[in-house]
């Protein structure tokens, strides 16, 4: 099981709360999902007032409050520490927006406002690149999880740079690695498990579902099956045919 900041999670499935159609279909699809953990973003959610944190207290989860929206290092630790105020919680998912239209992290706001998170206590968990210089100042910085795209928030396009995240994994073999953004498909899900990574967070892709509910059910599934598809040390691929059949035994006509 993942484990954050010494925390262990039962699930390698992390779900956020934003865009389902009604709070009853959210709180069937974390039930559905056996999800440990819910993002909550401050800015988003915090509309919904004591009826929206009442429905997240109810999930019996552990609450992420993420700082979603957020374009300088400075308003996101700002909206980090009314989240901490707010939720009574340490942890905080960490976004400072570069690109507007691919909702890109700008690794410059983040490496700073990360050192100066850790500073003040926070437990941060980074949405970052997959880019190692950058991953390694994170981690410089006090991070001890990572969260790198898999492609750009709500795209669903699954995992654009497998090199990428493969030489992450292999670079920092002790840290926690979280695929977060781009999952659209169980089966993105399962690939980003099979290479080794620690838990999947995604939200559109089970809340703009035509039935959320079970896709919640089978991105858990495909979660477990991909970990434990890594776990059984799989086979290496090979570029020509070998006969599972040996040819020992075989009848032979003169």
């Amino acid at each position: 099981m993942p484990s954050f900041y010494g925390i262990e999670v039962e699930s390698a499935l992390m779900l956020g709360t934003a865009q389902y159609p009604s709070p009853a279909i959210l709180a069937a699809a974390f039930r559905a999902s056996g999800a440990g953990i819910a993002t909550v973003s401050l800015r988003r959610e915090a509309g919904g007032g004591q009826d929206f944190l009442r429905l997240i207290e109810g999930l019996g989860v552990r609450v992420l409050p993420n700082t979603a929206g957020c374009h300088t290092a400075r308003e996101a630790i700002t909206t980090a520490q009314m989240a901490r105020e707010l939720l009574g919680t340490d942890w905080i998912k960490l976004e400072v927006i570069g690109h507007t239209d691919l909702l890109a992290p700008d690794v410059f706001a983040l490496v700073e406002a990360a050192r100066e998170l850790t500073a003040q206590g926070f437990k941060v968990f980074p949405y970052c690149t997959e880019d190692l210089g950058v991953c390694d100042r994170l981690l410089n910085a006090g991070c001890e999880v990572l969260m790198p795209w898999g492609a750009p928030i709500g795209s669903g396009l699954g995992l654009n740079n497998i090199h990428g995240l493969t030489a992450l994994r292999a670079a920092f073999p002790e840290v926690t690695l979280v695929v977060d953004a781009g999952i659209g498909l169980p089966s993105h899900a399962a690939r980003a498990m099979e290479l080794g990574f620690d838990a999947v967070l995604l939200n559109t892709a089970v809340a703009k579902a035509g039935d959320p509910v079970a896709m919640a059910r089978a991105m858990a599934l495909a979660a477990d099956a991909g970990r434990a598809g890594y776990l059984a040390d799989p086979m290496e691929p090979r570029d020509m045919a070998q006969p599972s059949t040996p040819l020992i035994g075989k009848a032979f006509l003169a």
